[in-house]
């Protein structure tokens, strides 16, 4: 699949080596597994020398000679003696790097954790020592955020405030998404957005649709549910290692938020324990869930619920997770069957999410969001803001656009009007036929 979008974080890659013409940079690069970082730092410098090291899950001797062999092709040099730890490797190049300048980036950074710890004291040594006499273009890459994050952002750790430069690489956006979509299939509205809630704009799962024609839903459904599907254990392989060993109760939650119980008390109720502090973690450390709070309300409310930011990871809590015994036995008739009967509810507030971020993506606005009362009730599905031409949109979103009534949004809004002083309000019905 060619290469889309990412102008942004190619043009701070691009910056950061011609930064690095002049002294060391570094740069690095966080983001879910399967986002697309290798395949944003092999086109952000395709047409130039890289070294490029992936941390494989093997002994630091064995990463050294596979590195030591990289290093003699990319740059045509020979490597004198035996490199046999990371500390001599980044060293030597870090000296080659007074003579020329180098990109070097370095794939699941992460994975050093549990190859030798000490390797991060050891590249905080090394880059204070010859940072500023030499020419290279450090970009490092991992893929479990709670791990990045404390690496390069905990006071404690060796590497915090030592990176130049961040890139927390996301999704594709709605209207990247929207032309790849029309790159490979006939524009349908109702399978472009099952597609969106599937994918989540997620490019590996985007390329694998892609590839296979699986563009319409009932054939997104035949292959997403199928013996040997890479997507059937895709959300335990991309979360396992990130919770450890507490990763049932985890799963357990975003089962439950997925699945609409989206308070805490209600989450509580079923699991007979208290979870506040996984959700903290849910939502802090690990970025996977958003506690939204109604629009206009204050900070510490407690009417708050939690949603699942990532489109694939509730829908595979939602219907792949939930029906794993039927999975377990290969009974995936019975799957996709589950799936079409609960999908379109599940495409409702999918659908709610994408008019949202088209609307962000408008530049339009300072505050997007939704209200419900204390009791869950007068739900209004987007409140949107322009507090400087104190402007509002209040908007209500259904699959089927005819089932709007702008007079019960009307009634709804009398909730909020107090809110809206000298405000000039527009009431929308947002559908299908508007994607």
């Amino acid at each position: 699949m060619k290469f889309y979008n990412r102008e942004t974080e190619l043009k701070i890659l691009r910056t950061t080596e011609n930064l690095s013409k002049e002294s060391s940079v570094m740069t690095f690069i966080t983001g879910r597994r399967r986002i697309g970082k290798t395949r944003l730092i092999k086109e952000a410098f395709k047409d130039r020398n890289l070294l490029y090291f992936f941390v494989s899950k093997k002994s630091e001797k064995l990463l050294c000679e596979e590195y030591s062999s990289i290093i003699e092709n990319t740059l045509n040099t020979k490597v004198i003696g035996k490199l046999q730890s990371f500390k001599d490797v980044f060293e030597y190049i870090m000296m080659i790097g007074r003579e020329k300048q180098i990109n070097l980036a370095l794939d699941e950074f992460q994975e050093f954790k549990n190859i030798n710890p000490s390797v991060y004291s050891e590249i905080q040594n090394i880059w204070d020592s010859y940072k500023e006499k030499s020419k290279v273009n450090l970009v490092l890459s991992g893929s479990i955020y709670s791990i990045m994050h404390k690496i390069f952002e905990d006071k404690k750790e060796p590497l915090y405030g030592r990176a130049d430069k961040k890139i927390i690489l996301g999704p594709f956006d709605v209207n990247t998404l929207k032309r790849i979509y029309k790159d490979y299939e006939k524009f349908n509205p109702y399978d472009f957005i099952s597609f969106y809630a599937i994918t989540g704009g997620i490019a590996k799962y985007v390329e694998l649709l892609c590839k296979q024609r699986a563009l319409k839903f009932d054939k997104m459904i035949e292959m997403v549910i199928d013996d040997g599907s890479f997507f059937l254990n895709e959300g335990r392989d991309v979360l396992v290692d990130e919770f450890g060993k507490d990763y049932h109760i985890y799963f357990s939650i975003l089962s439950l938020i997925a699945s609409s119980k989206t308070s805490r008390s209600e989450i509580e109720s079923i699991l007979e324990k208290s979870v506040g502090g996984y959700l903290e973690n849910l939502e802090k450390e690990y970025m996977l869930i958003k506690k939204m709070r109604p629009a206009f309300a204050k900070e510490k409310t407690k009417n708050v619920k939690y949603v699942i930011d990532d489109n694939f990871l509730n829908f595979w809590f939602r219907f792949i997770y939930k029906n794993s015994s039927a999975i377990e036995i290969k009974n995936f008739n019975y799957v996709r069957k589950y799936v079409k009967r609960d999908f379109n509810t599940f495409l409702g507030k999918i659908l709610e999410k994408y008019f949202k971020e088209k609307l962000m993506l408008s530049d339009e606005f300072s505050y997007i969001g939704s209200y419900w009362d204390r009791k869950g009730e007068n739900e209004i599905d987007i409140i949107a803001l322009n507090e400087i031409e104190k402007r509002a949109l209040l908007a209500e979103v259904k699959l089927d656009k005819s089932k709007i009534n702008l007079k019960i949004l009307k009634k709804k809004a009398e909730k909020v009007l107090p809110h809206l002083k000298g405000y000039k309000i527009e009431y929308k019905g947002f559908g299908l036929e508007d994607v």
